[in-house]
């Protein structure tokens, strides 16, 4: 679609198939809701807890996947201090009917939470079979869809991320964002992420948001409009909500041939500018804000997964880490209502390998983002994640 694109394509293709998968609606009506409730466990012997993988699917990538995820959990669990657990692993094959018998069969095998599965209708289809059983999952999608009842999701989200990024633009004084959306599913739950999130921000409005169809000729053809909606508007920030495998490069670039330049209002995005690496050398991303986990520690856990395995972490692995983390922090505490939903949405949260997190009520999470700038092609934070909830950033 863009020359952009087409450089990229290769080396972004199975990340974005990937992250578009985790976010597809799930089928079916909601989630049974067991409120604050799940299993009690004996804290003097190994927790039983189920890990479901996309293991055994004919898709190389699936496998490879499932593979990284026991590998990473399995790194948490060698990391624990004084909590001793008992995982074991279930293959869905990628499936939501396998995920769901999977689901059953870790039950009645005894696990005590379910960690997984990764995609939106396999991480549905589990929580209503756990859900009888009065047994939480926690699921490594970033679809708010299937967060509630007794699912949580691992995953971040467009909310986490809109909240972060309209907050940090406020404080610096460029609280006016005009919204820029590709015309697709994700993009618009992009936009209205941004939309609520500048509704609940104190000093962010909301300039405008302006759509475009998802292709070369579409935004061409939308350039008068957004640019005389920014000027018009007084917006002195721009967020977008397409990525660097999408829209972004040939948007960024052909606003300033329109007279929006990014040393006039701020440009942002919702979604990461620094995968893959070259697109940090698109010129209308320079200068440009964008949100990541905590890069030192993000770091840290490749450099000892790499160590303990020969190979990169996939890019969701860390979510399985940081289930068993959040596991092993409340088992250590020695209460046997370690696994309920009141005890996983303890507000102070858990410590995992991209920063802070913490469970929400409703299913969904918070997490620590750092905001970070692009700089004469490189990426700069210019402030830093969040170390615990309650301070700047949250």
């Amino acid at each position: 679609m863009f020359a952009f694109l087409r450089r990229a394509r290769k080396a972004t293709a199975t990340f974005i198939a990937l992250m578009s998968i985790l976010f597809v609606a799930a089928c079916g009506g909601g989630l049974p809701t067991i409120g604050g409730g799940g299993p009690q466990i004996d804290t003097s012997k190994p927790v039983p807890v189920a890990l479901l993988v996309p293991g055994g699917s004919s898709s190389a990538n699936d496998n490879a996947l499932a593979a990284s995820l026991e590998n990473s959990a399995r790194l948490a669990m060698s990391e624990l201090q004084g909590v001793a657990i008992d995982l074991r692993v279930y293959n869905t094959a990628g499936n939501a009917g396998q995920a769901s018998s999977q689901a059953q069969k870790a039950i009645a095998d005894g696990a005590k939470v379910i960690l997984g599965p990764v995609y939106a209708q396999n991480a549905a289809s589990a929580g209503v079979a756990a859900a009888s059983r009065g047994v939480n999952v926690l699921a490594f999608s970033n679809n708010p869809d299937v967060a509630g009842g007794n699912v949580f999701i691992l995953g971040n989200t467009f909310e986490n991320t809109a909240r972060r990024m309209v907050s940090y633009a406020a404080r610096q004084g460029k609280g006016n964002i005009m919204i820029l959306y590709g015309d697709s599913p994700a993009e618009t739950l992009a936009r209205d992420s941004i939309a609520r999130a500048i509704a609940s921000t104190s000093g962010a409005t909301q300039a405008g948001a302006v759509g475009f169809e998802l292709s070369q000729n579409g935004i061409v053809q939308a350039m008068p409009q957004i640019s005389s909606s920014v000027k018009s508007s007084g917006a002195n920030s721009i967020f977008f909500t397409s990525g660097t495998d999408g829209a972004l490069p040939f948007v960024t670039g052909l606003l300033p041939d329109n007279g929006v330049r990014s040393s006039d209002v701020q440009f942002a995005g919702i979604q990461r500018w620094d995968i893959p690496a070259n697109a940090l050398t698109l010129p209308g991303v320079q200068g440009g804000w964008f949100a990541l986990p905590d890069p030192d520690l993000s770091t840290r856990f490749r450099q000892r997964y790499e160590a303990a395995y020969g190979a990169p972490p996939h890019p969701i692995a860390g979510l399985a880490y940081d289930g068993v983390a959040a596991i092993g922090a409340l088992v250590k505490a020695g209460k046997a209502d370690a696994l309920t939903g009141n005890a996983l949405t303890q507000s102070q949260g858990f410590v995992g390998v991209s920063g802070v997190f913490r469970l929400r009520n409703d299913g969904t999470n918070d997490r620590g983002l750092a905001i970070a700038q692009v700089q004469n092609q490189k990426v700069v934070v210019i402030d830093p994640a969040p170390k615990s909830f309650g301070g700047v950033g949250f």
